[in-house]
Parts: C-alpha cells; sequence; structure tokens
C-alpha cells in the first residue's frame, strides 16, 4: 500500500515525522534547561549534584533525537540540509559545539584532579542550555523571516550574508523565538526534577524549583505574545501551482484559519503546559513535566505544520536575496523512491518509541536521592 501513494503525500508524510522528531527534541531540551538552573537553585554542593545526576541519566537522548532530526531532514529533504548546513554554518558549528561542550562536561566533572575545576564545566553546560537553544530557536525563526541564500541551476548554494547565518540571532522576532524556548526549557526542567528528585530532607531545595518554574513561565510570555502577535500579522512566504513564491500579507494568519486542527494543536499545547506549570508550581504535584512535555511536542508540531503546508515555503530565501531560491517541501525533497523505501523503515518507529518508553520508565522507577549522588558514578 506504501509503494501506492502518490509523491505529494509522501512529502507531506515525511514533514510530518521530521515535525514529530524536531518537537520531540522540544521537549527533550529539560535537560538543557535543567543546567541552566543549576546555579540558581543549587546553592550546596550535594544539591548541584542532584541536579546534574538527575540530568546525567538523560541528556544522550536530547543530543540522539538532534542527530535523528537533522538525519531525517538530510534523507526526507536534503536541499534544505545542503542548503542550510552548507551556507548557515557558522550557526549549526556553535550549535553543534554547545553540544560537544556539554557531553565533556559530563563525563569530565566529577573527574578527580581535573584541569579545569567542576564550575568550568558548570558553565559549558549553561551555555549549552543558553546560547545552544537560543541558537536553534534563531534557526527555526528563519522558517518564517528567511535566509540570505541564493541557489543557481546546479543547485550551488551562495549566502549572500558574511556573517553565515549567524545573522539570524539579529533578528528580534528569530531572538524572541530563541529565548522563549530557552525559557520554556527552563521550565521543563524544573518540571522534570521535581518529578525525578527525592527531596527528603531537602525540602527548601525543592521549594527553590517549585518557584522557578512559575517564574520562568512568566519570563517567557512576553517573548510567547511577541511571536504569536507576530505570526498574526507578518507576510509570509507563499507559492502557487507552478511552484512561484511570492510575499503573501498575513500568510501564517491564513494558515492558521485553513488550518484548524494546528490552530488547535497550538491553543491545546499552550494551555498543557500552563497546566503543567501550576501543578508544579502551585499545587505541589510531580506530573507536570508529563503535561508540559506533551503541551510542547504539540506546540512544536504546530509551529512546523504552519512554516510547512498549505503552500508555504519551509525554509524561504529573502526577498533581498532571492525568493525562487526559497524551500518547499516539495521543491527540497528526495526522490519518490527513496521516500518510499524510507517509509517501509519508519514502521518500525514505534517499536523504538516503545521500548524509550520502558527504558524511561526503568530507569526512572525509584527517585533520585542524596546516597545516589556519593561516589565514583556520579556526574
Amino acid at each position: 500500500m506504501i509503494g501506492n501513494l502518490d509523491y505529494a503525500t509522501l512529502q507531506q508524510i515525511w514533514w510530518i515525522l521530521a515535525s514529530v522528531v524536531g518537537s520531540l527534541f522540544l521537549f527533550l531540551t529539560f535537560v538543557q534547561g535543567g543546567q541552566t538552573l543549576l546555579w540558581q537553585i543549587g546553592r550546596t554542593e550535594q544539591e548541584k549534584s542532584l541536579v546534574i545526576n538527575s540530568l546525567g541519566t538523560k541528556w544522550e537522548l536530547t543530543f540522539t533525537t538532534l542527530v535523528l532530526f537533522g538525519g531525517a531532514l538530510f534523507a526526507a529533504f536534503p536541499k534544505f540540509y545542503a542548503v542550510s548546513f552548507g551556507g548557515a554554518y557558522w550557526v549549526w558549528i556553535l550549535i553543534l559545539f554547545t553540544f560537544i561542550v556539554q557531553a565533556v562536561s559530563y563525563e569530565y566533572r566529577k573527574k578527580p584532579d581535573n584541569l579545569l575545576g567542576s564550575t568550568v564545566y558548570e558553565l559549558f553546560l549553561f551555555i549549552n542550555g543558553s546560547v545552544g537553544i537560543l541558537l536553534i530557536g534563531a534557526a527555526v525563526g528563519t522558517f518564517f523571516t528567511g535566509s540570505n541564500f541564493v541557489v543557481n541551476e546546479y543547485n550551488q548554494v551562495r549566502w549572500t550574508h558574511p556573517l553565515m547565518g549567524l545573522e539570524a540571532a539579529f533578528s528580534l522576532f528569530n531572538l524572541s523565538l530563541g529565548l522563549f524556548l530557552v525559557f520554556n526549557a527552563r521550565v521543563l526542567g524544573a518540571m522534570y526534577l521535581v518529578n525525578n528528585i527525592d527531596f527528603k530532607g531537602v525540602a527548601d531545595f525543592e521549594a527553590r524549583i517549585r518557584r522557578s518554574c512559575l517564574m520562568n513561565l512568566l519570563y517567557a510570555l512576553p517573548f510567547l505574545l511577541y511571536v504569536l502577535v507576530s505570526l498574526l500579522v507578518m507576510d509570509g512566504f507563499g507559492f502557487d501551482s507552478n511552484g512561484v513564491v511570492s510575499m503573501v500579507p498575513h500568510k501564517y494568519l491564513a494558515n492558521l484559519l485553513a488550518m484548524p486542527q494546528v490552530l488547535g494543536l497550538l491553543l491545546a499545547g499552550l494551555v498543557l503546559v500552563i497546566w503543567g506549570v501550576v501543578l508544579t508550581g502551585l499545587k505541589s504535584s510531580d506530573k507536570g513535566i508529563w503535561f508540559g512535555g506533551l503541551g510542547t511536542v504539540l506546540v512544536g508540531l504546530a509551529v512546523f505544520f504552519l512554516a510547512g503546508f498549505n503552500n508555504t515555503a519551509f525554509y524561504p530565501s529573502k526577498a533581498t536575496a532571492d525568493l525562487q531560491s526559497s524551500l518547499t517541501i516539495y521543491n527540497a525533497s528526495s526522490t519518490h523512491y527513496t521516500l518510499t523505501v524510507m517509509t517501509y523503515v519508519a514502521l518500525v518507529i514505534p517499536v523504538v518509541l516503545a521500548y524509550v518508553a520502558w527504558v524511561w520508565r526503568q530507569m526512572n522507577a525509584k527517585k533520585l536521592t542524596t546516597d545516589d549522588v556519593t561516589g565514583n558514578k556520579a556526574y
């Protein structure tokens, strides 16, 4: 049956699958968010160790999901991968660097007589959770604001800005989206720590984490409101039946009205995140991470669908560069044969997800205690 699917349907399916992986990554940034809370909530070495060791069992999931997201885009939409990674390479190099220093930090923070000392590695973790997520948010923001590239008839990429992608972080919209993701990751990080740590004997530590969850939502709201209002009023990059790209007034508002299910995902996701914060910050529950995590996934799906569907260029080239170089899910995808084979392979995804869920459940069957953060196995 999969082999009988038409080309456009396969392209849409793979944009959905890539969006799911990207949205799961946004949920898993609770690791990065928790890292940025370390100095704010950890007043003693024991409290810092609880935070680091709680997150240390999950940091690889975030990085692996980011790699999987990049791999899915490379296989399904190779032209996007080539244009973005081949042109805006400085932003991607910096993002990769922040994840490299994260891995190094978890490995060496508690090594005896390490050269840099634990404080430097904690700084690396903060950089990963702040700069890394900010740049990823700015990169996603270019799905709506456009980038400075030209693709010629031989698919060769020329970037027209000397900062080679880093200029995305100087757009107010992109910066606001990045800062929202940073604070949302901090919210998720606080939710996860409350869910994962046994606060027996450190009740004040728990209160600080719960308070930080509520405060970081308040910090995130101005950036979220700016992004939402901007999406409703800004012009967007649409294309016609001939593939000709043009600027369309209120394009993303039109997308929301044309795809009410996407609007539903967005609203439901925001409500779930807020409810997760209420449970964590106001009701002393440890279940907030599941509501906040699901809400983040739904919001992520809405953002990706808004950028890619309803005749919208998901990776547009600015009018000052070359509108017709803009990429859509139809002109940037792999061949029909490749997408068909990949779809058969994707049938194992539910099995993989079930295994990850089972492993997660086993790892979190017992909450982390102060006794678990002593000895050679502690991060």
